[in-house]
């Protein structure tokens, strides 16, 4: 069963309703706080499942329907029904990690609705209903997080129990205009700042250096952290890529051999 991370996080018991009444108690498989989704188990056979489709397929404006237990109300969960607003969307969740190409909604999603799927008129799950925007400041904002990112994330936990990912081995930091005078760049200058390079990692033995800027991995331009990571973690662990530098001003292209990022917590 397929949920949000922050669902099942520091919980002691988790139990599964069914809608006939059956009640069950549930293990985790993996969790993975960087995508905010979790797998877990029930010990039951031959139940219904549901198929994903393609969200890479969707377009704004078609129509999608959220299934949860909102507000935890009783009688069932609530199903609300909108439109794709947009694709593509980033949003920094209260773990401090950055979610990445959401599929935003106006499909009323409320407390209760995470981990619920996101529809669509073929009755597939196209995403994973997981944050609203900020009630006070927003209505009709939500966010489910897209088959691309859900789909291989689950066949790792499925299969080791935690998500294995790539890391180059930098610490860093988004080039905003300031950083960018202080190198002796023009200050329109984007990328990421390497503040520190972790010893024997794939971008010390590429020769990355502290005080470099990274603007482009393979043939991506880079701007800010959450796309370095996002492309990084997209790439398979012993991965040989070509990362593009600025360096003292001048540009340089090295290659870097990708390491294993340790397990989350």
């Amino acid at each position: 069963i397929v949920t949000n991370n922050h669902v099942v996080e520091g919980a002691d018991e988790i139990t599964v309703s069914l809608p006939d009444d059956r009640v069950y108690e549930a293990t985790i498989v993996g969790r993975d706080p960087l995508t905010d989704l979790a797998v877990i188990k029930i010990e039951e056979v031959d139940l219904p499942i549901i198929p994903f489709g393609n969200s890479g397929d969707l377009q704004p404006g078609e129509f999608v329907i959220a299934i949860g237990n909102a507000l935890g109300l009783e009688g069932g969960p609530t199903v609300t029904v909108g439109v794709v607003s947009a694709l593509g969307r980033s949003i920094r969740i209260p773990s401090g990690a950055t979610l990445q190409d959401l599929i935003q909604t106006d499909a009323a999603i409320n407390p209760g609705n995470s981990g619920g799927p996101l529809i669509n008129l073929k009755g597939e799950v196209i995403g994973i209903n997981t944050a609203i925007a900020n009630p006070d400041q927003a209505q009709g904002i939500g966010f489910a997080i897209s088959t691309p990112t859900i789909i291989p994330i689950i066949a790792d936990l499925v299969e080791n129990g935690r998500v294995v990912r790539a890391q180059l081995g930098i610490l860093g930091q988004t080039l905003n205009p300031i950083l960018a005078q202080r190198l002796g760049l023009p200050p329109e200058t984007s990328g990421v700042l390497t503040t520190d390079i972790s010893r024997g990692s794939g971008a010390d033995e590429a020769g990355i250096r502290s005080g470099d800027v990274i603007i482009r991995f393979e043939d991506d331009e880079i701007s800010t952290i959450p796309e370095l990571q996002y492309n990084i973690w997209a790439r398979p662990v012993g991965d040989t890529v070509e990362v593009t530098i600025l360096r003292n001003g001048e540009e340089m292209t090295l290659t870097a051999i990708l390491g294993e990022r340790p397990p989350e917590s």
